[in-house]
């Protein structure tokens, strides 16, 4: 227990902490040209910063009561029983699907060979870690101007191997729920909803990441909330929560909290493999796993952000209208994103497509914005199979990937992040618009 000293000193802190988040953050004016428009971001206000401090000042470096508190209140927003804190979006889905190779999991157990139902659209850690644990990719095209799974292609990517699917909601649009969960159904398959730039996204109003098995977010910068670095896992099963937390905690098979010893009562009296009966529970392990846990500093800021969820959500679709409202004068030379239909995207970014047909190129075009300093993105890897790193690996693909190498020759994004305000969001219509009207002057 600190003492009342101790105490007085902490709040003064915290109230110095924000006021110096007044002093050395102040808002900036926007000058059209000179300042940047990022194209995501973070968005911190004093609250957070003194958050990150408190958390220091408990000086509990690991996983501790910040960290219990997030996951509480993320798995109340997204609507599942547990979140799982790791240390990235990308170890969540390394989790997530490791999850599912237990052998606990007995008859539906995920074994070296089976098939993954994913796409080749997206961003290489949805797919890692089927390669990782040495499963084989199935690769399906997506369809434009969604840019989510081609959910026709399902029944031909079907065979008796295939045990899973694992795919992203792309960039906050929605991929089709009603298709794939009946899918996964009819076969027993497992799903894996890659929620990493979907957080806050709906389906006939139901927020994603409740209609797999298992879900992932990402906390990176980036992304609709932040830790600096961070995920999470999230599941409505208890079962499959025991397995991820063992995944995500060196493999172990105790449930203790960190700090904490005996939750089970029997410490002292397990008989696993073929251990010595007695043999310390805290040191038995029952996967080959991981240790990807997240500090408490970084749960701290996660505990004061999900809090602007629903505001961050809001700003995120009002400005993504915006822009398709602005751009809407262009769609002779530019496919603009459409929802899926039944979907409400918590949108991650613009994704824009330059038509064949238009007097210039996207890379003429992002280079044009990069001149006048507004940020793009590509889609991601855009074809993954034809990055260096998946060269040669073990895979099948459906059909032509025809719309996968459109959106790798053709489509880019622009930002939605709350960060932006209507003088930026002008700025990029018009700059988009001067172009247009004489691309052949791209500075």
């Amino acid at each position: 227990m600190s003492s009342e000293k101790a105490d007085q000193l902490r709040q003064q802190i915290l109230d110095l902490t924000r006021q110096y988040h007044a002093e050395a953050f102040p808002p900036r004016e926007f000058i059209p040209g000179t300042s940047g428009v990022q194209v995501s971001g973070k968005v911190i206000d004093a609250d957070d910063l003194a958050n990150v401090v408190e958390s220091g000042l408990d000086a509990w470096f690991t996983t501790g009561r910040w960290a219990k508190e997030f996951e509480k209140k993320l798995a109340r927003f997204v609507g599942v029983r547990s979140a799982s804190l790791v240390n990235s979006g990308s170890s969540a889905n390394l989790v997530a699907l490791s999850a599912l190779c237990s052998p606990a999991l007995k008859d539906r157990q995920l074994k070296p060979g089976d098939e993954v139902i994913t796409v080749a659209a997206g961003f290489p850690t949805t797919v890692n870690p089927i390669i990782q644990n040495r499963l084989v990719p199935v690769f399906l095209d997506v369809s434009l101007p969604s840019y989510e799974i081609d959910v026709t292609q399902l029944e031909a990517a079907y065979s008796p191997k295939v045990k899973a699917v694992m795919i992203a909601h792309t960039l906050g649009n929605v991929f089709d729920l009603d298709a794939v969960t009946a899918f996964c159904k009819k076969y027993n398959l497992w799903l894996v909803e890659d929620c990493c730039d979907a957080l806050g996204s709906t389906w006939r109003g139901q927020k994603v990441g409740t209609f797999g098995d298992i879900a992932t977010v990402s906390f990176y910068p980036a992304h609709h909330i932040t830790t600096g670095e961070g995920g999470a896992v999230l599941t409505d099963k208890p079962a499959l929560q025991v397995l991820i937390d063992s995944w995500r905690d060196w493999g172990r098979d105790c449930w203790c909290e960190p700090g904490v010893d005996n939750t089970c009562g029997k410490r002292f009296d397990w008989q696993l493999g073929d251990l010595p009966c007695g043999y310390d529970h805290k040191y038995t392990y029952s996967h080959i796993g991981y240790n990807l846990k997240a500090t408490d500093m970084q749960a701290a800021l996660g505990v004061s952000q999900v809090a602007k969820l629903p505001h961050f959500i809001e700003r995120r679709k009002e400005n993504f209208a915006y822009l398709k409202a602005a751009l809407q004068p262009l769609e002779e030379f530019l496919i603009l994103p459409e929802a899926t239909p039944n979907s409400d995207p918590s949108w991650f970014g613009f994704p824009i497509a330059v038509r064949e047909s238009a007097p210039f190129t996207r890379d003429e075009l992002t280079r044009h914005f990069d001149a006048k300093k507004i940020g793009t993105r590509l889609m991601f890897a855009g074809n993954l199979l034809r990055q260096p790193a998946y060269a040669g690996i073990e895979c099948r693909v459906i059909g032509d990937m025809k719309n996968t190498d459109f959106v790798m020759n053709q489509v880019f994004w622009l930002g939605v992040f709350p960060g932006l305000t209507p003088p930026m969001l002008d700025y990029i219509a018009d700059t988009a618009k001067a172009f247009a009207a004489n691309p052949l002057k791209i500075v």
